[in-house]
């Protein structure tokens, strides 16, 4: 069945058919008798020959280096929630944290005609940069500030910095668990700001103990149990995600120690298991739906303006600590 066959059915035009599936001019009368005759055929309409016309697929790409991520699967959902507004559909490419997977997910998006595409928490490199600034559909960065790149992200460095201002009002020998510094952001910004909190406290910054972790519980257990081990006089620790948190909180409990008597703990991210914990966890809460959907919302303005020569927007979202019974 084709677009002509509709219209005949339907007693109305082939434009008439060509507006109602391109979200044109229409009168109610005929949208609803071609709205019939789809139905009642079961008729879907070509992609490709949509996209000659409109010159839009209607896709876009999103690009993502875990799946098992709370924050990530909380801006996928702002995503998800806005492009079903604006009539359109994603496609996920899972990266597994490989860089070279990011950039071929970015050429063959490209490639199979993705109108445009997010890419979440990834590291910059001269590489990426360049496939970026050659793409040829927008793109669009959440949770990394980047100069030349249009992004959406959070305020990191002061989160942590008020996260910490408000543990050493009870606490003074602090530890830090973070991630690895080439993430630009949860790296080295929540770091900063905790050494900044330090100074401003007049506590010497180069006393905090540091350790590394992955994004996960596991992580934070080891990380945890290695810090008690060598420095057992530590009485606040500071991580940089919510997972990393619970972990240390466990590795803390087996130590014998109590929380927050002993030690206070305090994370990043406002996830669903902080109200769970034994005790709550004390956190910061970032604002990744609204990442989502104000990431596909400069998305789309770059897509229907596309052709125009583009204007690099960076958008900086706000925080919120959200005080519980862990610190």
């Amino acid at each position: 069945m084709t677009i002509k066959d509709i219209a005949k059915e339907a007693g109305v035009s082939s434009a008439a058919v060509s507006r109602y599936f391109n979200g044109g001019s229409l009168s109610d009368e005929k949208r609803e008798l071609i709205s019939k005759i789809v139905k009642k055929n079961n008729f879907v309409p070509n992609q490709a020959a949509q996209t000659m016309r409109t010159g839009k697929s209607g896709y876009i790409g999103v690009i993502v280096p875990k799946l098992n991520s709370d924050s990530l699967s909380r801006i996928m959902d702002g995503i998800a929630r806005t492009v079903e507004e604006y009539d359109y559909t994603f496609i996920l490419g899972f990266t597994e944290g490989k860089q070279e997977k990011e950039i071929e997910f970015i050429e063959s998006m490209q490639r199979s005609g993705n109108d445009g595409i997010i890419l979440m928490g990834t590291a910059m490199t001269p590489h990426l940069a360049s496939v970026i600034e050659r793409s040829s559909v927008p793109i669009v960065v959440t949770g990394q500030k980047f100069d030349n790149v249009p992004c959406v992200y959070h305020d990191d460095k002061k989160a942590m910095y008020e996260l910490a201002k408000h543990m050493l009002k009870k606490r003074k020998n602090l530890a830090y668990i973070g991630v690895t510094e080439s993430d630009i952001s949860a790296g080295q910004e929540r770091r900063l700001g905790v050494e900044k909190a330090m100074e401003e406290t007049g506590i010497d910054k180069n006393t905090l103990v540091k350790r590394i972790s992955g994004f996960n519980v596991e992580g934070g257990y080891a990380a945890m149990k290695s810090i008690l081990e060598e420095n057992p006089y530590i009485d606040g620790v500071l991580c940089a995600s919510d997972l990393i948190a619970h972990g240390a909180m466990k590795a803390i409990k087996e130590a014998g120690k109590k929380i927050p008597e002993d030690i206070s703990v305090a994370g990043v991210g406002n996830s669903w298991a902080d109200t769970i914990s034994e005790p709550q966890l004390t956190t910061v809460k970032l604002y990744f739906e609204e990442c989502g959907e104000t990431a596909f919302k400069m998305l789309k303005e770059m897509m229907d303006e596309s052709g125009k020569k583009p204007v690099i927007s960076r958008v900086m979202l706000g925080f919120e600590i959200v005080e519980r019974g862990s610190v």
